[in-house]
């Protein structure tokens, strides 16, 4: 016997709202009470129904189809995490608001890559575009996308971007400022930094924020030696001997994300280390790895599940009115440091 598959009419009798209500709901529309909405959404969970794209791209003549941009680069592998977990909050935005996402990786070091971003908008017919770093700080493909009539939201944009087109993402200065910080109350004062790509902004921020907590307990370039990585465990694995065979000695390490701080502790392991007494090391992004890794990884967490998210919503919000702000929007998610078992009290 086949089950009748649920329809917007169920979820309006289940709800106690009129079918237009829950089409709007759907929508992102504007003009609904969150206790209303609340409602319609829980009907959707209960009855578990599915919206049919295809069906309503037909009926409105829109592709209801987003883009999510990341940059790739042949020579490194993907910092997995990281694009995975903001697929996956915009995978959920999109099941929920009734969109599909298109995920597509851009070299860009290919002299076209911009011709191929703004391709999507054409070829596949994509109604917004999602930059993820560095594309987020990519001047003149967010002004081309939008003079196409296009609707771009940046992830995690470093500067340039911000002030473009709507934004999301995290204090990336404040959260290298904090964790440095942790580290000076525990004594440290010599410090190795392994930052992350060239031009990736956000990335480059967290190192400015390690400064600045440095310059204010009257510390500068001598107390510190900076390396520059590509996000990969290989990069932390590589670069880890020049930082611990320097003259500076640092009692710890700081990285600008999880995946190269793993790379520094299976190093550090392997010179017969003993972590966190003899090397203090940190991570940025509380990835699952820093769970798994051992000693578990100290880092600064920041909820990239939720800034795919976000970036979906706020997407869908210009595409619907809802967002009536003429002015690009930069929304602001939280982030704390997350302390486990790879930092300690320095040992000078």
């Amino acid at each position: 016997m086949t089950t009748k598959r649920p329809t917007i009419d169920d979820v309006a009798r289940l709800s106690g709202v009129a079918r237009v209500t829950v089409s709007r709901v759907l929508n992102g529309g504007p003009n609904v009470r969150d206790e209303v909405r609340a409602r319609v959404m829980q009907a959707v969970e209960t009855l578990a129904y599915k919206v049919n794209p295809q069906a309503r791209s037909l009926a409105g003549g829109a592709s209801r189809l987003l883009a999510f941009v990341f940059a790739s680069d042949p020579e490194n592998e993907p910092n997995s995490y990281y694009e995975s977990a903001l697929e996956l909050g915009a995978l959920r935005a999109c099941l929920t608001l009734g969109y599909q996402v298109l995920v597509q990786n851009v070299p860009q070091q290919t002299p076209d890559h911009q011709k191929r971003i703004l391709d999507l908008i054409t070829t596949q017919r994509c109604e917004g575009l999602i930059l993820s770093p560095p594309y987020s700080d990519d001047v003149a493909l967010i002004e081309a996308a939008l003079a196409q009539g296009c609707k771009v939201v940046t992830v995690s944009p470093g500067g340039p971007g911000r002030g473009k087109a709507d934004g999301v993402g995290v204090d990336d200065e404040a959260g290298g400022y904090d964790m440095t910080r942790e580290l000076l109350r525990l004594g440290h004062r010599r410090f190795g930094f392994i930052a992350g790509l060239e031009g990736h902004l956000s990335a480059d921020r967290r190192l400015q924020g390690f400064r600045r907590a440095l310059a204010e307990q009257a510390l500068g370039e001598g107390d510190c030696v900076v390396l520059r990585g590509d996000f990969t465990f290989r990069s932390g694995t590589r670069l880890a001997p020049e930082l611990l065979d320097h003259p500076l000695k640092p009692t710890a390490l700081v990285c600008a994300n999880d995946d190269m701080a793993a790379g520094v502790l299976s190093a550090a392991h392997a010179r017969g280390l003993n972590i966190p007494q003899d090397l203090s090391i940190t991570g940025f992004d509380d990835a699952p790895v820093a769970g798994i890794v051992w000693p578990p990884l100290t880092t600064v967490h920041q909820p990239v599940k939720v800034l795919g998210q976000r970036a979906v919503e706020l997407l869908v919000a210009r595409l619907t009115g809802v967002n009536v702000s003429q002015a690009p929007v930069f929304e602001k998610l939280e982030h704390a440091v997350v302390s486990r078992q790879t930092t300690t009290t320095a040992h000078l």
